[in-house]
């Protein structure tokens, strides 16, 4: 009896210490253009730990966020043509960011692994997995389930205050409403 009561005070105190930190990870809504990027905490297919807006050190990015498997198509359409636009320019970069959470983390060993196979190690540093915080990022993303397969897409300028906001596929349309945002900052 002694023990269970021990166990059960030692779990309400995890509880308890837990649940501040998890209200406050919440956000209120989604992001709009002119907010500052939320932080973002994940790690670079490199290894190391990668913190976002911090890791575009002062230049104007683009992330490219997925949540379903599917998304990773859309996001590497739109890599490959940000790629050589913002190559041309020393003031801007792109982060590929899967966003995996559920069982799938049961697989991230292999998941990883995956990635950093598919990707050239050039850009290792361009792609930054999240492990968590699903929830957090779809209703800052503005998730949809009947977009669930886009990407979300959000640039944010060397002050990290978001400029431009989309989700889908590459268009044309899009990619010119993306470079305005960006050339006219």
């Amino acid at each position: 009896m002694k023990n269970s009561v021990i166990l059960m005070t030692a779990g309400a105190m995890v509880l308890a210490a837990v649940m501040p930190g998890r209200a406050q990870s919440k956000s209120a809504g989604p992001i709009a253009v002119g907010d500052p990027f939320p932080r973002l905490e994940g790690e670079f297919l490199t290894g190391r730990k990668a913190v976002l807006p911090d890791a575009a050190s002062g230049k104007f990015a683009l992330v490219l966020m997925g949540f379903t498997y599917q998304s990773r198509f859309s996001v590497e359409s739109w890599a490959g043509h940000v790629q050589p636009a913002f190559a041309q320019r020393g003031n801007a970069t792109f982060f590929e960011v899967p966003v995996l959470g559920g069982l799938a983390r049961l697989g991230k060993w292999f998941i990883d692994s995956g990635m950093r196979s598919g990707t050239p190690k050039d850009l290792h540093e361009n792609v930054i997995t999240v492990w968590g915080d699903v929830d957090r990022w779809k209703t800052l993303m503005k998730f949809s389930k009947a977009a669930q397969d886009d990407a979300h897409l959000a640039l944010f300028d060397p002050k990290g205050r978001v400029v431009w906001l989309h989700h889908g596929g590459h268009t044309d349309a899009a990619f010119a409403a993306m470079m305005k945002a960006f050339e006219n900052r």
